[in-house]
């Protein structure tokens, strides 16, 4: 089943890949921006957006995803931007088709499994928190988005989170509200989402090299710790870090100015080299 997609601008491909939660929707701003210098697509990732449904949600899938959409545009390599599990996915594809890769970009995560719940507070259970909290909201008695969010406010105390997710509902033909997302299936398969690479396929010098590689994290977000630094040149040896001052996990939303500056510039060192065609 085919992606959905939105398509700017002319010039080397360039794929942006939304988080959990997300969609392409959330990408319009910056995707634009980036579409004055290559040919942007942002995608929604399967059970997500406006893409279909499925069961199933595992790296696997959301990378096979990416490869039959690069092949149904007659993309040869492409520039992957990812943010979160679109980070995830990007990197997953990287690995097994770096050949199709011109460079990567990914935004606040490492390569690692995040499923470890001996964490203080671990990413695990801040989603089955989110997750759990989205599936209790009773929709036959929503009029309004305001009433989905008081649902959510007892849960959720975050009204930023809380906005973010709004953004997911929709009506149905009928008119009522839903989840635009699925949230069953990304509820039940949340240790896959949380899946990482198999570092022990790069150990003894075997990282990915070949292309150049930028990973971008918030100052305030844990999603890379300073034990992910180590992780993350184990498998890309020569990836650059960047750091966004006052941004957490969703940096791009809560420094857009900044993010769009950090990857123009690193976008800007690839210009008149042989990698960009």
């Amino acid at each position: 089943m085919n992606l959905f997609f939105r398509h700017y601008g002319t010039g080397t491909p360039l794929i942006i890949l939304h988080g959990l939660y997300g969609s392409s929707d959330n990408w319009i701003t910056i995707g634009r921006k980036l579409a004055e210098n290559f040919e942007v697509f942002l995608l929604d990732q399967r059970n997500h957006g406006n893409s279909f449904h499925s069961k199933e949600h595992n790296y696997t899938l959301l990378k096979n995803d990416l490869y039959n959409f690069m092949i149904d545009q007659n993309i040869n390599k492409a520039i992957l931007l990812g943010h979160s599990m679109g980070g995830k996915t990007a990197m997953f594809f990287a690995a097994d088709y770096p050949d199709k890769v011109i460079s990567l970009i990914i935004a606040d995560i490492s390569p690692r499994s995040y499923k470890d719940l001996q964490e203080p507070v671990s990413q695990v259970t801040q989603h089955m928190n989110i997750m759990s909290s989205m599936l209790e909201v009773d929709f036959t008695i929503v009029k309004s988005r305001t009433d989905v969010d008081r649902q959510l406010a007892s849960l959720i105390r975050s009204g930023k989170i809380r906005q973010f997710l709004l953004k997911n509902i929709a009506r149905d033909e009928q008119g009522n509200y839903k989840w635009k997302l699925n949230i069953r299936t990304l509820f039940n398969h949340l240790p896959e989402i949380m899946d990482g690479l198999d570092l022990k396929r790069f150990s003894q010098g075997k990282g990915i090299t070949g292309f150049p590689v930028l990973f971008i994290k918030g100052e305030n977000s844990d999603y890379i710790s300073a034990a992910d630094i180590p992780i993350i040149y184990k498998v890309f040896p020569e990836a650059e870090l960047v750091n966004i001052p006052g941004a957490g996990h969703w940096l791009h939303a809560e420094q857009p100015d900044i993010f769009i500056n950090v990857v123009e510039k690193f976008l800007e060192e690839l210009s008149g080299s042989k990698l960009l065609t």
